[in-house]
């Protein structure tokens, strides 16, 4: 057994910070609970590379080793539930992005999950759209993917949940569509799951699909629901959150680290948890797709576990609790980060069979398109940023820009803009790189899975100059992660040092070659995301002569583009966007 290291926490809270290699079953007051969290799934039927803590390349998560880790959790104890943080459908490989992600809910559902934190993804597209996500049926806004799995789609049998997510006052509604907290008997003890989304969702789903809700403050939402669950005597409370940090730059610390105290300050999670009511006994994260299992002081000053398992299931979060059912409290809360090994469990013969069938399932259904070749590459891959990096330009940013400029000329744009964020792959995303640099539409579609539309319109060089600060303030302050991917022909040179507004000086800001002019027009291009004023770009919402190309998706272009193009690109970085 691995040695503990005892931490106190309220209430007589013992908190240990290494998992038992067993659990048992308490016959008397207290029972032994053991809770698996699952983050930013998104749609990941199969398993994706990962690098293991001792930097070892592996393939981990997918459907059939996630079961399988879920099924071996239960059979040790009885007493265990598999809940979500979030993002668990949304920005989607092919596989379930295709078919409007019911795989992926199917699967979920098999796996016996029975609640999670609503996520910004589960927003794309829209409210309409997520309700029938949950309760089923095919009245979709996307038709042409919805009930292609299952014609009779039958909806979530797990319930989002989301405290902080209300209908405002123009919805005409009261109340919210969503519950703020789900409790589940375990074990005899009653169990709180309550629930948020981070607060940032109206800036990175698209306006037009959210604009009946209203998303609050995380931790206001949350402490203001505690009350009710004392009053209703539950024994245990976990907060499922989909926000999250990232461990500091200088910590060796990593997701296998127990109890790590390194989480950065400005995180978002951990400004959040330092408000959390401590009646909250752990915070179950994501967001950030990061993997931690750190402690953060709670309100009262004592520690409380903040964990995340990483994204695509490469890692299940796993609380083990022992709760008091007659003094109504939490004894003890053992963390640990599991490692999903596809590779060990496929050697060892103990891949879950019906998640077998339903991945074949779903890949039948998809082959037809998934399988037809675009091209071949100039080189083996082309990356979207090392550690897929958004505050910097990247090879791949450089082609979707290119892309989307080449598809929007005939409507006289003369600079393409791409939020980096919108990139959800390198292009082919496989560890195992395909032989002659072949691309097929599956792996184009893993780089833009979200069926956004291009949109033209007029900006001023003033209005191209104000765009750019943006990238560093208003709503991006801070984020240092929304670096504006840009078009052939257009470049400028920014000093992040400086104060807002002053990080770009317009005479450095040239189309082909020429300074733009602050006076002049140009036509510019960019997904329909942005051009509603996603990731806080604003000075897209104030663009005139607007062109909205509704038959022209962003991945069609990308599509159309490769097949002219394929053999002559590669994994080089333009200089498009340099830094002082």
């Amino acid at each position: 057994m691995k040695k503990t290291v005892p931490v106190m926490l309220p209430a007589a809270l013992l908190l240990s910070v290494s998992l038992s290699a067993c659990t048992t079953l308490f016959a008397g007051p207290v029972a032994d609970v053991t809770v698996l969290g699952l983050n930013d799934f998104h749609g990941n039927l199969a398993p994706t590379s990962f690098t293991t803590a001792e930097g070892t390349k592996i393939n981990a998560g997918g459907i059939e080793a996630l079961a399988a880790e879920v099924n071996d959790a239960r059979k040790a104890n009885r007493n265990t539930i598999l809940v979500g943080g979030g993002d668990l459908i949304g920005a989607s490989p092919i596989t379930s992005g295709l078919l409007r992600d019911e795989p992926s809910v199917y699967a979920l559902n098999d796996m016996g999950l029975k609640v999670s934190a609503l996520g910004n993804h589960e927003f794309d597209q829209g409210l309409k759209e997520l309700l029938r996500m949950q309760n089923g049926g095919c009245d979709s806004n996307d038709t042409a993917k919805a009930c292609q799995f299952d014609p009779n789609y039958k909806g979530a049998t797990f319930k989002w949940i989301g405290a902080n997510v209300k209908y405002n006052a123009a919805s005409g509604k009261t109340g919210s569509p969503f519950a703020p907290y789900v409790i589940e008997k375990i074990g005899g003890a009653n169990i709180a799951f309550v629930g948020a989304v981070t607060r940032t969702t109206p800036t990175i789903v698209s306006p037009d699909g959210i604009k009946d809700l209203d998303f609050t403050d995380e931790a206001d939402a949350v402490n203001a629901v505690i009350p009710e669950l004392k009053d209703k005597k539950v024994d245990a409370i976990i907060m499922l959150i989909h926000e999250g940090g990232e461990i500091a730059q200088d910590s060796k610390d990593t997701y296998a680290t127990v109890g790590c105290k390194t989480l950065n300050e400005e995180s978002p999670i951990v400004k959040i948890a330092r408000r959390v009511d401590p009646a909250v006994s752990a915070i179950i994260s994501g967001h950030s797709h990061q993997g931690y299992n750190c402690l953060v002081p709670d309100p009262s000053g004592q520690d409380r576990i903040v964990i995340q398992g990483n994204a695509y299931g490469h890692l299940l979060q796993r609380l083990d609790l022992k709760v008091d059912r007659v003094k109504h409290q939490v004894v003890t809360v053992r963390s640990q980060n599991l490692v999903v090994n596809y590779d060990a469990r496929k050697t060892a013969g103990t891949l879950d069979a019906p998640m077998t069938a339903l991945l074949g399932k779903a890949n039948e259904k998809v082959a037809g398109i998934k399988n037809q070749p675009v091209t071949n590459l100039g080189s083996t891959q082309i990356r979207r940023g090392i550690g897929n990096a958004r505050n910097t330009e990247t090879a791949l940013g450089d082609v979707i820009a290119d892309a989307q400029l080449a598809a929007t000329r005939p409507q006289g744009a003369v600079i393409a803009f791409m939020n980096p964020g919108g990139i959800r792959a390198d292009l082919p995303d496989t560890s195992a790189l395909k032989e002659g640099n072949a691309v097929n539409f599956g792996d184009v579609f893993s780089v833009q899975p979200f069926g956004n539309t291009m949109t033209v319109m007029d900006l001023t060089g003033q209005q191209i100059k104000d765009l750019l600060e943006q990238q560093w303030s208003g709503g991006n302050a801070g984020t240092g992660n929304k670096l504006l991917q840009v078009s052939e022909g257009f470049t400028y040179t920014y000093t992040a040092a400086n104060p807002d507004g002053q990080r770009v000086n317009i005479a450095d800001i040239k189309l082909n070659g020429t300074p733009i002019d602050p006076a002049a027009t140009y036509r510019v291009a960019m997904n329909s995301f942005l051009a509603s004023g996603g990731d806080n770009f604003t000075v897209f919402k104030a663009g005139t002569n607007v062109v909205q190309l509704p038959n022209l998706v962003d991945l069609d272009a990308l599509v159309t583009y490769l097949k002219a193009n394929g053999a002559t690109l590669t994994d080089t970085v333009k200089g498009r966007i340099t830094a002082k």
